[in-house]
């Protein structure tokens, strides 16, 4: 056990968000399907199997394996997946007061919660100091290695503020709560500004320097993970501002749900199919699976859940219609990167270290008598 999970990357924790945003997103699907929410709680539970899994495991990789653990964080292609730690804590958290309250009781959801939000809290805005600098003074990078992949810890707090506000209503009236809601408010707009800056350096890379290569294409997916969480988030903030904040403040925060998600998640829509195009290409030229495909998952289920919030906050049925077609997407997409997730698993292909460069040989003379 200790020696397969050397090679054991923070980019694993992406399995843990792309289950429980199924869990999540399904639950505000605007469809009354026996057994659906049943089948989310079934699946939030296996996020926080996922989750305790993976945490063991990657406690034995640093107990066991520093040196690898250290190339990790001084790798600029997988120190960025360290937003994905946050994230999953996160995630799995939210996912415990929407879904995963109906089997534990509401006081232990929301104790699991507090634990979770305040820890993927902590270690994403870590995250989002930490690798920025990193990659500035110990990377060595070239704006053509840009890849939707530097995204990923300055996102984190986005997903800190999508999902801090569902705790609002459990803590005492008055400052605990507008504390609360404000602070979700700061990381907002933290992680909105810094994706501004960060994005594009990826929509540059790509145009001037083409096509991603074929492992890389799906994590094109990931730009979809801020739009798509910014605008859960403001819907959020509307959601649960009224009481908590003075009322033109609420009303602001109503006006920004539309004002701000209807473009954004317009612009999500455009993105997604020039991905989309993406993929379809590397796919004919023979993009195998890796663990990028988990990108597919939770990108996608933001969106999904900020359709849900622009339904609920415009009373357009267009949204509606929106939120289930792309939560089809994102089940198909979770049960595929699933299985063959499991396939690499049980194969040893996905634990297994690098293969070493192969080494040419030099040419002989044979000489003669």
């Amino acid at each position: 056990m200790v020696t397969a999970v050397r090679h054991l990357g923070p980019n694993w924790y992406a399995s843990v968000m792309g289950t429980a945003i199924v869990a999540t997103a399904g639950a505000g699907l605007p469809l009354h399907l026996p057994g659906l929410r049943t089948a989310c709680t079934a699946v939030w539970a296996l996020s926080l199997a996922l989750l305790l899994t993976l945490l063991a495991a990657r406690t034995l990789h640093w107990t066991h394996h520093r040196d690898q653990a250290r190339a990790h964080l001084l790798d600029p292609a997988m120190a960025p997946f360290y937003g994905c730690l946050a994230m999953a804590l996160l995630a799995v958290g939210g996912g415990t007061l929407v879904v995963g309250r109906d089997w534990i009781g509401l006081r232990a959801a929301v104790a699991l919660d507090i634990v979770l939000f305040g820890a993927g809290t902590v270690v994403g805005l870590t995250a989002a100091v930490a690798v920025p600098y990193l990659m500035a003074v110990r990377h060595k990078v070239h704006p053509s290695q840009a890849t939707p992949v530097w995204l990923l810890p300055v996102v984190a707090p986005m997903v800190s503020a999508a999902l801090g506000p569902l705790l609002v209503p459990h803590l005492p009236p008055g400052q605990p709560r507008e504390t609360l809601l404000l602070a979700c408010f700061a990381m907002f707009g933290l992680s909105l500004l810094a994706t501004l800056l960060m994005l594009p350096l990826v929509f540059a890379r790509l145009v001037t320097g083409g096509p991603l290569p074929l492992a890389l294409t799906p994590t094109l997916f990931l730009v979809l993970g801020p739009l798509g969480q910014s605008t859960t988030a403001v819907g959020k903030f509307a959601d649960f501002a009224p009481g908590v904040v003075s009322a033109p403040y609420a009303q602001g925060f109503s006006l920004l749900a539309v004002l701000y998600g209807v473009p954004v998640m317009g612009f999500a829509l455009l993105w997604l199919g020039l991905a989309t195009a993406h993929v379809v290409r590397a796919r004919r030229r023979g993009m195998r699976f890796t663990m990028t495909w988990w990108a597919f998952t939770f990108p996608v289920g933001t969106c999904v859940t900020g359709a849900e919030s622009l339904s609920h906050h415009t009373g357009l049925a267009v949204y509606d219609r929106l939120a289930i077609v792309l939560y089809g997407v994102l089940v198909a997409a979770w049960a595929t990167a699933t299985v063959h997730t499991v396939r690499g698993l049980l194969s040893g292909a996905l634990l297994a270290g690098p293969r070493p460069a192969p080494v040419a040989l030099r040419p002989v003379t044979a000489r003669t008598t």
